[in-house]
């Protein structure tokens, strides 16, 4: 609807209406295939002669839609854009009439449709098709607001760590400290585990408040610390290192020398915070224990 020199390319992927998630009509196609049909449909609906390609591309959803030309002249852009919003109203409301996929589905073919959807809205709804896209359409910004706790500052972040992490301890029966480089199997302090909410009752309201303000809050800081914390069924841990599984991929002899002398690039947050220091020995422990060993 920009403009009618406007072309598009279109790559569907999840099932999607205009106001949810797409309905199923048609049990005897797949629901990619389906879905597919939908979305030519609405290239047809907006006049356009829908192209489809198989890109080569490494992914099961590789199937892309093209609008090049328009089935109509300029001097019907006007009316097309008014059939056009009255079919976006429609679907909105009640399913709109769906019609086979075939080759040369051309525009007098979807007069039916564009008629058909807009006999049934109000006749406000109809005066006005002209104006709107829909109720409540809001474009999404052209730079996008990264709201996954990444873009948090880090002493902001490192504070809710470390008020997190001292409630799980501090809810656990107190046990001797050990070495702080070595760590004790037998002592070391692994807190208690607590539910998000009952972490999120000992949050003050002005760090609640600004994390709310990001997709996930809570809990995507927490997983984002996946170093000291560890999620499970709404329930926050500290994570215990001793039990973390070795990764199953052989690597080779050179990469294995390599990673076990020069990655470690962060600081041990156990060696530095908690009351028995790492679970792990320094040279187990894939994080630094002290600035000496950062690479």
């Amino acid at each position: 609807r920009s403009s009618y020199s406007c072309c598009y390319f279109v790559l569907p992927c999840c099932y999607f209406d205009f106001h949810g998630k797409y309905s199923r009509r048609q049990s005897k196609k797949t629901q990619y295939r389906e879905y597919l049909d939908f979305v030519a449909q609405v290239g047809f609906v907006c006049g356009f002669r829908v192209e489809e390609d198989c890109l080569r591309i490494p992914s099961t959803k590789r199937v892309c839609l093209i609008g090049k030309n328009r089935t109509y002249p300029p001097i019907e852009h006007a009316l097309i854009d008014k059939q056009i919003t009255e079919y976006i109203n429609n679907r909105q409301t009640c399913p709109v009439v769906t019609h086979d996929r075939r080759v040369g589905f051309n525009h007098k073919d979807h007069s039916d449709v564009f008629k058909e959807a807009g006999s049934e809205l109000p006749e406000n709804e109809t005066e006005t098709a002209g104006t709107i896209w829909m109720p409540g359409f809001q474009p999404r910004e052209k730079v996008e607001q990264i709201r996954n706790c990444a873009s948090l500052p880090r002493d902001f972040v490192d504070d809710v760590v470390l008020s997190v992490a001292n409630l799980l301890l501090s809810a656990a029966p107190q046990k001797s400290c050990s070495n702080m480089n070595g760590g004790n199997t037998n002592t070391w302090n692994q807190g208690e585990s607590l539910s998000l909410k009952e972490v999120a009752e000992h949050l003050n309201k002005e760090t609640l408040k600004r994390l709310k303000s990001e997709y996930g809050g809570l809990q995507t800081l927490l997983k984002n610390n996946h170093q000291v914390f560890e999620v499970l069924n709404g329930r926050v841990h500290i994570r215990d290192w001793r039990k973390e599984k070795p990764s199953r991929k052989t690597k080779p002899e050179v990469k294995r020398r390599l990673s076990a002398e020069a990655f470690k690039t962060r600081l041990c947050w156990f060696f530095l915070h908690h009351p028995d220091g790492c679970s792990l020995p320094s040279e187990s422990c894939p994080y630094a224990h002290g600035t000496e060993e950062l690479r």
